[in-house]
């Protein structure tokens, strides 16, 4: 049912569907998959672009898909998989146990779409340890395995000839009495072509929300460019965020955006810092670490130990990432050098043997980091070639980035949020915890796509109801977004990207992986002005443009959550845990040199509770719970049979 309405003196096109998918990633793809293959197919997609978004456009030196264990002679169960994602801290126990249980499933699935998993002669998929993984439960296809993911789907969505709506922007979710009704876009292309801002309604029984993490909150991120999340309109809907001070943080490339961890750090590369102008060149963690070995070892380690780690701060390889954080905060730049040794020459058999090992196993004692890494991870090396820069003759500038929402939406054993017929998967649904094995994030997209998949195909088709009705429902909702539009274009000067940086750059100054209490409330009262007064202060030119007017509403929403999350926790006594130093007067400073606004301490008695918050205008409400335990169920054979069958207690 397609209509059209006049709202605001505009001419709004409205559709209707049962279930829209919102995001073009691997998870929004699964979703509508999943959803086709159940015999559900009144669906759409709607996307800004369906070449951007992190699944698509980002990776590592060996990208991980964390799964079961699908070979070789060591134990491994669904319960054990899932007490390992428990083990993180500030889980669910029924989510933990559907990744675990989906994980071979999910896994397998894409193994038959295609997507390059490398298995042995038998048929056994081999695995290896990736950080906080008891087992060697790891796979990878490489450094394009979310892309090869995304591609694989996308090849079946678009076989199914399931609609895509591409360029369309999700600024506002429609929801009444806490359902949701459906959700209002600006029309990218339409507005670029007109000298008028478009709109579209898309109204719905179901949405589910794949548009990724919160990117767009933080200037230092690994996020790729065009990636910025709809966590805010998610939020200011009504759904619960939910452990949205977890986060993760780690050393990347600043052009392009990648993940510099596993072989990039293992060839033991040099770093340098510049002053802005490129002049001043100093080795600076050669000045910080009085033994080269140490030097050494601590670089090989942060290919293990890639994201930023408060218990690794104090004696491991954290402190490279406080010393480059350090560095930048100091208005200089940092740089990764594969040209140079860190320290010349390098003697391989006085290293620690987990680092001298590695390196004549993998037949990479030689001359230069280059020699090293390209012996280790060839692809490793062809991406940034590929991307214009050669490792070979370019030095890579890096910075300490946000790399990871391990928090989200909070979300109920089907995905569904506390908004009816709203769900949420992916990286914006917050299924993780503190620590978490690194892969879980893909295999996450797809189980949460499943799990929603099978929840919406097995309810009754629900009547959608008019445009007309919609309106005397929601309409307030509509006509505030459309009006804001109509305040801010303006022929003064435009300001919407310089808004969107400052408010960037506060975020990344003091509440990335280095937070400090009296910062982060100037900083929240800094959000709270700017988004009241946002009409007044934000100038547009081009209905164009528009699409920063409503990026930097919805940054300005989650910031003001996740603020207000980090605030809760430092008010209720929490210290530095996780990828976050929380700077405290009464701790130590992993060393003597380095700033006052690293002396910290550590989380001795972890709040395992789980905080949740309402987003409300007035500010934020926090409230914490208890994870849910993992489900003891009646596995008893006959009894699982008879209620698969008839439905009973399943969903």
């Amino acid at each position: 049912m397609n209509q059209t309405l006049p709202i605001c003196g505009y001419l709004v096109p409205i559709h209707s569907y049962q279930t829209l998918i919102l995001g073009s990633g691997a998870a929004g793809f699964a979703a509508a998959e999943r959803l086709f293959m159940a015999g559900h197919k009144d669906i759409a997609l709607i996307t800004e672009h369906v070449q951007a978004g992190t699944s698509r456009n980002t990776g590592s030196d060996k990208q991980t898909y964390y799964k079961l264990s699908l070979s070789g002679f060591q134990p491994d169960s669904i319960r054990e998989m899932a007490y390992t994602l428990m083990d993180g801290g500030c889980v669910d126990g029924d989510l933990a146990l559907c990744e675990a249980a989906l994980s071979a499933r999910c896994f397998l699935h894409l193994v038959d779409l295609g997507v390059p998993f490398p298995s042995n002669r038998y048929g056994e998929y081999v695995g290896y340890k990736t950080d906080h993984d008891p087992r060697s439960r790891a796979t990878s296809a490489g450094p394009y395995t979310s892309k090869m993911m995304t591609e694989a789907l996308e090849q079946v969505v678009l076989q199914n000839h399931t609609p895509i709506y591409d360029h369309m922007q999700a600024i506002r979710l429609l929801v009444h009495n806490e359902k949701l009704l459906g959700v209002l876009c600006l029309d990218l292309t339409k507005s670029q072509q007109k000298a008028q801002p478009s709109f579209a309604i898309f109204l719905c029984a179901n949405l589910i929300c794949a548009t990724g993490g919160p990117a767009g909150i933080y200037y230092d991120s690994v996020y790729p460019h065009g990636h910025f999340g709809s966590s805010g309109i998610a939020l200011e809907a009504g759904a619960a965020g939910k452990n949205l001070t977890e986060w993760q943080y780690g050393l990347a490339s600043l052009h392009p955006r990648w993940n510099i961890s596993g072989t990039y750090m293992q060839s033991l590369p040099r770093f340098f810092s510049t002053a802005a102008d490129g002049s001043d060149e100093r080795d600076f963690l050669r000045d910080f670490f009085e033994d080269p070995n140490d030097l050494l070892f601590k670089t090989f380690l942060k290919g293990y130990q890639w994201p930023f780690d408060a218990r690794k701060a104090q004696d491991g390889s954290s402190i490279v990432d406080i010393l480059v954080f350090q560095e930048t905060k100091k208005g200089r730049r940092v740089f990764l050098d594969y040209r140079q040794n860190p320290v010349d020459p390098i003697d391989y058999e006085k290293l620690p043997p987990e680092a001298g090992d590695f390196l004549r196993r993998a037949g990479a004692c030689l001359n230069t980091p280059y020699e090293r890494l390209a012996q280790m991870n060839q692809p490793a090396v062809d991406f940034f070639l590929d991307k214009g820069v050669d490792l070979k003759t370019t030095p890579l500038e890096i910075a300490l980035c946000a790399q990871h929402c391990n928090g989200g939406l909070g979300v109920d054993c089907w995905w569904q949020t506390r908004i009816q017929g709203l769900f949420s998967i992916g990286e914006l649904s917050g299924t993780h915890g503190v620590y978490r094995p690194g892969g879980t994030a893909l295999n996450a997209g797809q189980a949460g796509a499943l799990r929603a998949a099978q929840y919406i195909a097995a309810q009754p088709l629900q009547t959608i109801p008019t445009g007309k009705e919609i309106i005397k429902q929601v309409g307030l909702q509509i006509k505030e977004m459309i009006l804001l539009a109509d305040k801010v274009l303006s022929p003064l000067p435009e300001n919407v990207t310089d808004l969107i940086d400052s408010a960037q750059k506060r975020m990344s100054c003091c509440a990335a992986a280095f937070r400090s209490l009296e910062p982060m409330r100037d900083t929240l009262q800094y959000t709270k002005d700017t988004l009241f007064s946002l009409p007044d202060i934000c100038h547009v030119k081009t209905p164009g443009h528009l699409k920063w007017l409503y990026r930097l509403r919805d940054i300005l929403i989650c910031q003001q959550a996740v603020l207000t999350a980090m605030i809760d926790y430092v008010e209720k006594g929490g210290k530095s845990r996780g990828s976050a130093l929380y700077q405290d007067p009464g701790g130590l400073k992993p060393a003597p040199t380095l700033c006052d606004e690293f002396t910290f301490r550590l989380e001795e008695t972890p709040l395992h509770q789980i905080q949740e918050i309402l987003y409300k205008p007035c500010g934020p409400l926090t409230y914490w719970r208890d994870p849910r335990p993992l489900p003891e169920e009646d596995d008893f054979f006959e009894n699982v049979w008879r209620r698969y069958r008839t439905d009973q207690n399943i969903y």
